[in-house]
């Protein structure tokens, strides 16, 4: 068995070759582990998050917001980034796919350095404000000592949230913005020179700093 997860994972008989998404659903051919780049940006920088990678294979027609019908905004082919434990695994044509909701998407590959990631819906992408190296007693702390920032500067937005007809609603921050957000929110990136970044919600984020 490929699965992964096989106590979750759905093992799609033979006679069936292609799996159609429904609404706003999207079908993942899930990257194995030596298709990650060679900047490691789909690896996370701690064991808390693990955000994981794929292609996109199908999605669904979309869903219905009020009077007004919505397409999935990711197209087929689209590099993308999701949290480990998102949708449901599935083993289809011996290889392994994840079906999971779009919303549940973090972001789409442009390029493989993390900081061309384009977020998705209600999230941003942050860059990471580096750690203190001494306490304000002028101690020097190890790598393992330095409290984790949750300080970083915005580097790209995601279009917004739809509203209950169906538009986008822009988010309240843009890119260059210097914000605070929440200490254990979010998924963690790092780009190929080191930097870390994470990505997260609008709403994990309580303030913006000057």
């Amino acid at each position: 068995m490929l699965c992964r997860r096989e106590k979750i994972c759905l093992v799609i008989p033979l006679q069936y070759t292609t799996l159609k998404p429904l609404a706003d659903r999207v079908l993942v051919k899930i990257k194995s582990s030596e298709d990650k780049t060679t900047g490691g940006i789909l690896l996370p920088s701690t064991a808390q998050s693990k955000p994981q990678g794929g292609e996109v294979v199908a999605v669904g027609e979309g869903r219905t917001i009020g009077d007004k019908k919505v397409d999935v905004s990711i197209q087929v082919g689209a590099q993308v980034v999701y949290s480990k434990y998102a949708g449901t695994e599935v083993e289809l044509n011996d290889s392994n796919h994840l079906v999971l909701k779009e919303d549940d998407i973090i972001g789409i590959l442009e390029t493989d350095d993390v900081k061309d990631m384009k977020p998705l819906n209600d999230r941003v992408l942050i860059k990471v404000a580096e750690a203190e190296d001494k306490t304000p007693g002028g101690l020097l702390l190890t790598e393992t000592t330095k409290e984790k920032p949750s300080i970083g500067t915005v580097v790209a937005v995601g279009p917004g949230p739809l509203d209950e007809e169906g538009n986008r609603s822009p988010l309240s921050v843009s890119a260059g913005s210097t914000v605070l957000y929440s200490k254990y929110a979010g998924s963690e990136f790092k780009g190929p020179d080191g930097t870390n970044y994470i990505v997260l919600r609008v709403s994990d984020m309580m303030a913006i700093l000057s």
